[in-house]
């Protein structure tokens, strides 16, 4: 599937079976889903109807659009970027290389966050809600479409990843409910409070080894940190207290045996209720404090 062939009559079944065996042969990991999925966008289809129409011949052109994505993935190029979405909590999401490509542990961390607030906030309760560096606005979008009572300021340091992400709100019918700012950190938003501030902050050590998929294609700069990967929480933990309203609550996603350090930096910053939450992999991955 790799090389230009004299066009055939490619049926669905055989030409998933010839790219799944070379994108093995390429050392990809989830060689059929992939060669699935990249063929359903080809053809404008869900997956599942890849096998309701197994007869059908592809097109010269849909042959040829598809054995342009089949090299780009097999350089390794993330399938996310090459059909330019990422399903996330039951929702696809524009995304491409400006911004990181949403995560099953982030759902997690949106999870966690929805359920603490349902939990301590009344329904109708007005809510202010801090998203820091939002990327695709994966969760300020996730969370204006379960909390239909919060608003929320969702910030980044890139333009290009705010004009995604507020595609990403108006594409799911919640861009009313959130304002998207350009700046680091804290000042977007000056000396505002809020009830809650989620962040998936850059956590990955400059020094760490990752994917080949990660490191060349998402933006480093939504990847990577200095100090160990624990730059930005310390510089966020900083500053926490001058945002949060009273029995405000701070998550933040963190990587692998991050947890205890994160929480150790919450605690130096005067945080006396932390705790640390498994994500469905059993890995500490998310971290939560509140006020007092």
């Amino acid at each position: 599937m790799g090389e230009s062939k004299k066009h055939i009559n490619w049926k669905i079944l055989p030409l998933l079976k010839t790219t799944s065996d070379f994108f093995s042969n390429n050392n990809i990991p989830s060689a059929r889903l992939d060669a699935e999925v990249l063929l359903a966008h080809v053809l404008g289809c869900e997956r599942i109807r890849l096998y309701a129409n197994f007869e059908k011949i592809l097109t010269e052109t849909e042959l040829s659009n598809y054995r342009t994505l089949v090299k780009r993935r097999a350089g390794l190029e993330p399938v996310a970027y090459l059909i330019g979405e990422k399903e996330f909590f039951s929702r696809k999401f524009k995304v491409d290389k400006n911004v990181l490509i949403p995560r099953p542990e982030t759902e997690n961390l949106v999870g966690e966050a929805i359920s603490f607030i349902r939990e301590n906030w009344e329904k109708d309760t007005p809510l202010k809600i801090l998203d820091l560096g939002t990327g695709s606005g994966c969760i300020a979008t996730i969370i204006a479409t379960n909390l239909k009572n919060a608003k929320i300021i969702a910030t980044d340091i890139s333009k290009e990843a705010l004009e995604i992400a507020a595609l990403n709100s108006a594409t799911n019918a919640v861009d009313e409910r959130i304002e998207f700012r350009l700046g680091s950190i804290f000042e977007p938003v000056n000396e505002e409070l809020f009830d809650v501030i989620i962040s998936n902050p850059p956590y990955i050590s400059k020094d760490e080894k990752v994917m080949v998929d990660v490191a060349d294609y998402e933006p480093s700069h939504a990847l990577f940190a200095d100090e160990d990967g624990y730059y930005f929480y310390k510089e966020i933990a900083v500053n926490l207290k001058k945002h949060l309203k009273e029995n405000g609550a701070v998550f933040f996603e963190v990587g692998h045996n991050q947890a205890e350090k994160v929480i150790g930096i919450l605690k130096a910053n005067g945080f006396t209720k932390c705790k640390s939450i498994k994500d469905d992999a059993g890995i500490e991955r998310i971290v939560w404090a509140s006020l007092p």
